[in-house]
């Protein structure tokens, strides 16, 4: 192998397997002499890849963790897995990583050949996701052509379904994609109108970048407070809940213990160990005391008041299901 830049990538593939390689099998599996190998590694170190030699008769050679991510090399069948997985995932806002996990997918779907975008899709098209309880779902495909013109920054053109059911066709310049836990909005400066606006995304069709640049404006706010005061107008409720025996929140999720208020201890209000939250939300109260059913922890709803009529109906059936008298 002489082309040096190609047999360093076939080295790089190699050495990214988590084992040792001795040199004389990677010299013959790369077809040059062991001294090539040598100069190609030291060439590896100085782009900032950290292989570790290890002393003897053979010598070894591995990838170890280093002070950054180097780029990784990834095979055909490696990237498909990769992609299937994120655009799974994409479609949820995943708690903690959620805006990485669609820009690592638009940085991935970029660079994948033809032939492995059509075996990803294939695979996608194949499968069925669960829907959340509201039924709402995101396309990973509009996720990662929005990521996309927010990364660029390009202006987007969209076709919009708003909530009362008007269809519309939308310019924006896009600012951020924001994850409230259990919906995505994009944050953008719709051109038409002269304002800022939040959509949800899952209501976006059709997304197209115009290949037409722009100086990002200033947004009045945190983009994550924007998306909240949004939704406090748009027919969302305060949450007030206490969740007993959670110590000061450790036991709760992160989309939780983000919301944790006050940590009540023997305060007479709770158990001790006990925690209260607030926060406001636009899921159904139904589908949200479920979720909190399934947090695994004893948890008490003080309102409002039809959230308190939701987790008393469940636990009626729940009740019923396990054949006991309510």
């Amino acid at each position: 192998m002489t082309d040096t830049p190609a047999r360093l990538l076939s080295l790089l593939s190699l050495l990214q397997t988590p084992r040792e390689w001795p040199g004389s099998e990677l010299a013959e599996r790369l077809r040059v002499s062991a001294r090539t190998i040598r100069r190609d590694i030291d060439r590896l170190r100085e782009l900032g890849y950290p292989v570790e030699a290890t002393l003897g008769a053979e010598g070894g050679y591995r990838l170890v963790a280093g002070a950054a991510m180097p780029p990784l090399v990834l095979d055909d069948e490696e990237a498909v897995a990769i992609a299937v997985g994120l655009r799974a995932g994409a479609g949820h806002a995943i708690e903690g990583v959620e805006e990485a996990s669609v820009r690592a997918l638009a940085k991935l779907e970029q660079v994948l050949p033809g032939r492995l975008r059509r075996r990803v899709g294939a695979l996608q098209s194949a499968t069925v996701a669960v829907a959340r309880g509201d039924g709402a779902r995101v396309d990973p495909r509009t996720l990662t052509a929005i990521a996309s013109a927010v990364a660029g920054p390009e202006r987007l053109r969209f076709a919009y379904l708003a909530g009362d059911g008007v269809a519309s066709r939308r310019l924006v310049e896009p600012y951020r994609l924001v994850s409230t836990g259990s919906r995505w909005y994009l944050v953008a400066y719709d051109m038409e109108r002269g304002d800022w606006r939040t959509f949800r995304v899952d209501r976006v069709s059709e997304p197209c970048a115009t290949g037409v640049r722009f100086a990002k404006r200033e947004l009045p706010m945190d983009a994550v407070e924007f998306v909240r005061r949004g939704l406090r107008g748009g027919g969302t409720y305060l949450v007030d809940v206490t969740f007993t025996g959670a110590g000061r929140g450790d036991a709760l999720p992160g989309w939780l213990r983000e919301q944790v208020v006050v940590a009540e201890p023997g305060s007479g209000a709770v158990e001790s160990g006990g925690v209260r939250v607030r926060f406001e939300s636009a899921d159904s109260p139904e589908w949200l005391v479920a979720r909190l059913g399934l947090v695994g922890v004893p948890f008490t709803v003080h309102g409002p008041e039809a959230l308190v009529e939701a987790a008393r109906a469940l636990g009626a059936r729940l009740t019923g299901a396990a054949g006991a008298q309510p």
